[in-house]
């Protein structure tokens, strides 16, 4: 354990501390004077012994220890060991006392105790003439005075220092929350406009096919036109589906579109699947930063979404990468293929947690969002070592066809 740990252990603990300080001056108390007298022994235990409440009840504890050091100055000349506890008391009036006029009480039994200490203990002794003794007197009156004093300041110097401190805490964790906020209703206000807009394209869209459809059937099974008519108002049936069905996935590309960055050029990339992964990763690395892809397992049949799903977290992670990494940086992706699904993991060995957060994009949020669909799960943060790592787990049934593979051409 080091230093700083144990440390943190008193910080915990402050009970702990106070019981070492009051063991440590019975110890020595009970060392010094338990072969001198039993009575000193027992009233130096009095003095030391308020000092565990002076967390909690510093003023009671200063008052107790008050009344015991006046005992002591009346039936005792010398100093004793147990004289110091009062200095930690009237520091902890001015540390932990609730209201200014607690922790000004404590500062005034401290000077109340410089004095009657002062006038005690500079009177004793034999000198010449009484301006020597006023001479002893001031000398320790102010002695002790500035010792109490110098307390009394330590402890009202913590005292500002934790309030400080608490108050930024409290800014910090209202920060925190605020930014949170911020971050769900940017997450919220995006998926109402996606829902909203996608609704008008989809509902608009559909509702022209399932008429043309209509239409055609009715056309083909009603036998009322030749078999040439038919079959020209079947094509033009056909033509106005696939043009409405062209227009409605142009105007979702488009939507999809404008809700990227103007400056993000893998994300306007047109959709794409798994195979699509290693241009991808191609184009990061012509951009300057060295990227690998691995792939594992038995590749098994993964709905064309789920592909999609892969693909874009690959796609954000490896922008993020060349946008954040720093110069230096290379990246990793790896997909590994399980009977329950598909493992996405993209790695990076740049700055990592060093990096500062600017507050504008909702990258790491979107990419959540969009395989949590699919009741996956994403992981994103800082490595241990350098670096960023970003993994989402998508699950895959087994009872999905494979997806159709389509030439180039089309």
């Amino acid at each position: 354990m080091n230093v700083d740990s144990r440390y943190d252990v008193l910080r915990r603990r402050p009970r702990l501390l106070d019981g070492i300080i009051v063991g440590g001056l019975l110890l020595t108390t009970s060392l010094v004077l338990a072969v001198w007298s039993w009575w000193l022994t027992l009233l130096s235990a009095a003095i030391v012994v308020p000092l565990w409440w002076r967390r909690t009840h510093p003023v009671a504890a200063a008052g107790a220890m008050a009344v015991f050091c006046v005992l002591q100055l009346a039936t005792h000349e010398s100093v004793l060991p147990a004289d110091i506890a009062p200095l930690l008391a009237i520091y902890a009036t001015a540390a932990y006392g609730v209201t200014r006029r607690r922790r000004l009480i404590g500062l005034a039994l401290g000077v109340a105790g410089a004095l009657i200490g002062g006038l005690r203990w500079g009177l004793l002794g034999s000198v010449a003439t009484w301006e020597d003794y006023a001479l002893r007197v001031v000398i320790c009156t102010v002695a002790l005075g500035m010792s109490a004093v110098g307390a009394w300041i330590l402890g009202d110097l913590l005292r500002s220092r934790r309030a400080v401190l608490s108050r930024l805490q409290e800014q910090n964790a209202a920060l925190e929350r605020d930014q949170e906020q911020r971050a769900a209703l940017a997450a919220q206000d995006e998926r109402s406009r996606i829902a909203r807009e996608m609704h008008d394209v989809v509902a608009h869209s559909l509702s022209v096919v399932v008429v043309q459809a209509d239409g055609g059937a009715y056309a083909a099974r009603s036998g009322s036109r030749e078999a040439t008519t038919a079959l020209e108002a079947a094509t033009t049936t056909l033509e106005t589906i696939a043009a409405t069905a062209r227009e409605a996935l142009a105007e979702t590309r488009r939507l999809v579109g404008v809700l990227r960055a103007p400056d993000a050029g893998l994300e306007l990339a047109p959709q794409a699947g798994l195979d699509a992964i290693a241009d991808v990763v191609e184009r990061t690395t012509a951009a300057g930063v060295p990227t690998t892809l691995e792939s594992t397992g038995e590749r098994a049949p993964v709905p064309r979404d789920a592909e999609l799903a892969a693909y874009r977290v690959v796609q954000e992670s490896l922008t993020n990468v060349m946008k954040h990494a720093g110069p230096g940086a290379t990246a990793h992706v790896r997909l590994d293929h399980t009977p329950d699904g598909l493992i996405v993991a993209v790695t990076d060995d740049g700055l990592g947690a060093a990096v500062a957060h600017d507050g504008a994009g909702h990258g790491i949020l979107g990419m959540r969002e969009r395989v949590t669909v699919y009741g996956g799960t994403l992981h994103a943060g800082p490595r241990r070592g350098p670096g960023f790592a970003v993994t989402a787990t998508i699950p895959v049934s087994s009872d999905v066809p494979a997806p159709t593979t389509t030439g180039a051409a089309s």
